[in-house]
């Protein structure tokens, strides 16, 4: 949190070259990786994760990604067979990849545990300007997110424009920052709402896919199902006893299509909360490698951002 905050004051030019036009569009996210001093406490490394908006503090997909990252780049040493545990530090907490690896490269699917999730409020009513009361859940998972069906807002989460999803949600998010107070059982600088999602309703335990969209930031829309949402969705189910320990629920991305699947493995506590850890696994896939430039002379050499 110190290194993101730090970051954040003296490099933020960094994050704007990389996560904006033209290197960037307005769905970019990003991981700056570190190592050394900032990776200590028995990580293998620590990470900063970048979007249009500012840093978050936790990223389930970009974690996956990391996990495989780190074997095939060399910065875990001496990795086994048939899987790795690659531990980062995130500025939510310790999170620890487990990457499939065949003894030259990484493969998938990448499963991680996160820091404990809880249910931070349920069936809180909001009244959100121009859709009126609705109620929400909000749960922790690494981030805060309230959740809440797509319905309750006239809204359909599989077929609805996403224009229109990304509008109701923002303003569910704006909604629920003035309505109520979040906090969290180890640092104040975590206590935020980093965004809304919107799903189909089907919280109780199915072996059928869940639908849900994660709008976040300053209305960026997440292209994965969202690994610390699902991580929050599966620990306000477990809450609400609508799964068990060891439950495996498949969660489907809106936008691409795309799966997680999640399941608590064990109960925890986390400050006063009863908490949960919980398991997401996914897959992540190279596109490739690129050189940025950035020259002195050019006008926006740190990015610019269209909305």
């Amino acid at each position: 949190l110190s290194l993101r905050r730090e970051m954040a004051a003296g490099q933020d030019h960094v994050r704007r070259a990389l996560m904006h036009e033209p290197r960037g569009h307005a769905g970019m996210y990003g991981a700056v990786v570190v190592r050394g001093g900032a990776a200590a406490e028995g990580a293998h490394l620590a990470v900063l994760f970048l979007h249009c908006d500012g840093y978050s503090a936790m990223c389930g997909h970009a974690v996956i990604a990391l996990g495989r990252f780190a074997l095939d780049y060399g910065l875990v040493p001496a990795p086994t067979r048939p899987e790795t545990a690659v531990r980062l530090r995130c500025p939510c907490g310790p999170v620890t990849a487990f990457v499939p690896w065949d003894g030259q490269r990484s493969g998938n699917p990448v499963r991680f545990h996160s820091v404990p999730a809880f249910a931070a409020a349920t069936d809180l009513a909001i009244d959100v300007p121009g859709h009126g009361k609705v109620v929400v859940d909000i749960g922790y998972g690494g981030t805060f997110y309230a959740f809440l069906s797509a319905e309750q807002l006239g809204l359909d989460v599989c077929s609805s424009k996403t224009r229109d999803l990304v509008s109701a949600a923002s303003a569910v998010t704006e909604a629920v920052k003035k309505q109520f107070k979040l906090h969290h059982p180890e640092n104040e600088d975590l206590a935020f709402l980093y965004g809304t999602i919107l799903t189909d309703g089907k919280d109780a335990f199915s072996k059928e896919p869940t639908t849900n969209i994660c709008v976040f930031a300053d209305e960026q829309v997440d292209r994965s199902p969202t690994g610390s949402g699902v991580t929050a969705r599966i620990a306000l189910q477990y809450h609400k006893g609508l799964i068990q320990l060891d439950q495996s629920r498949t969660f489907r991305s809106s936008t691409t299509g795309s799966l997680f699947t999640g399941k608590a493995v064990k109960e925890a506590k986390f400050g006063d909360y009863n908490a949960v850890i919980v398991e997401v696994s996914g897959e992540a896939f190279y596109t490739g490698t690129a050189t940025f430039t950035v020259e002195e002379e050019d006008p926006l050499k740190h990015g610019f951002f269209f909305k």
